[in-house]
């Protein structure tokens, strides 16, 4: 270590100084340099280099859990979560830091507001015996409103999470915060998802979710209604959580010029990074598009599953009405 020291400082400070500094000699300095790497220093530079190739692909927005995961199922990395973490700080990375962000939610009205549904209870249980409200995709959605600042103005996002899968199944941006954004945000996502009959619709009491247009739109579409409690950030809290991630992740500290420059980084953060490639450590570490096709490979399994049962159970009911006969 005094020698990898020695050899960071000799743009400061002549090598016989460092040395006598130090206690070392220049000779022991010169064979150290002259030594060949051992499979130990190249196994640590490979991994740093797949450290920072990985934290720069990902634009700084990983923290080492999700590093460590991909080093691991991408790069080949046997080691621990510590070393990971350890070699950040040596290197200096540290993924985005976040901050605090207002409510835009206009509760102040006197339009009718639905039960909360949910009660907090966020569990994604598919089995047959659980509570969960949320067994599948699309029975729950979680919807809520943030704005931008752009040197246009404000431009408002209105995005609907899928609480199964942490999609976002429908979102919408304008300069105005009225029902038309919900509604726009609404309609995207019942045209891709199609759910069936009785899903419930999460949000907050502002004057856009109350309004007589969205609430006799989700009655049409079958939808269930669910409210949160007034200015309880924990009875909407995925929502809170995306939004957190896409200002932190994508738009925090950046100078929009334009709504549509606003629009067109918000569309590729949703688009092409949060639903197919973001790793939620909610879905053990899976994208939402890879958790959603890994759930419809176990749904396709058990079907496969119950037909061979049928099918064995039918032969073997015909084979004894033959020998009856």
């Amino acid at each position: 270590m005094k020698y990898a020291f020695i050899l960071a400082e000799l743009l400061m400070y002549p090598l016989s100084v460092v040395c006598r500094v130090l206690g070392v000699t220049q000779s022991g300095f010169h064979a150290w340099r002259a030594r060949a790497p051992s499979p130990r220093d190249h196994e640590r530079d490979r991994l740093r280099t797949d450290l920072r190739k990985v934290f720069d692909i990902h634009r700084g927005r990983y923290g080492a859990p999700r590093l460590y995961r991909v080093l691991r199922e991408q790069h080949g990395y046997c080691g621990s979560l510590n070393r990971i973490k350890a070699l950040m700080r040596a290197m200096g990375l540290r993924a985005k830091a976040g901050r605090k962000f207002k409510v835009t939610t206009d509760s102040a009205h006197s339009l009718p507001i639905a039960p909360n549904l949910l009660g907090q209870d966020f569990s994604c249980d598919a089995t047959a015996e659980s509570t969960s409200h949320a067994k599948a995709p699309d029975q729950v959605w979680l919807s809520d409103i943030t704005y931008l600042w752009t040197r246009e103005g404000w431009v408002y996002v209105c995005a609907i999470l899928d609480l199964f899968t942490r999609r976002i199944v429908g979102w919408a941006m304008a300069g105005h915060m009225t029902r038309a954004l919900v509604l726009d945000a609404l309609r995207m996502a019942n045209t891709v998802r199609k759910p069936s009959p009785g899903l419930i619709f999460h949000s907050d009491r502002g004057s856009q979710y109350a309004s007589h247009e969205v609430r006799a739109w989700l009655t049409t579409c079958a939808m269930r209604q669910s409210m949160s409690g007034t200015g309880n950030c924990y009875d909407n809290a995925p929502m809170e959580s995306f939004w957190h991630s896409l200002k932190v992740e994508e738009t925090h500290g950046q100078d929009f010029a334009t709504r549509a420059e606003a629009t067109h980084s918000v569309f590729g953060y949703i688009e092409g990074w949060y639903n197919t490639t973001r790793l939620h450590s909610s879905l053990g570490y899976l994208s939402p598009a890879q958790f959603e096709r890994a759930c419809e490979a176990k749904l396709i399994e058990a079907a496969n599953d119950d037909l061979s049962t049928t099918l064995s159970n039918n032969s073997q009911s015909a084979r004894l009405t033959k020998r009856a006969a």
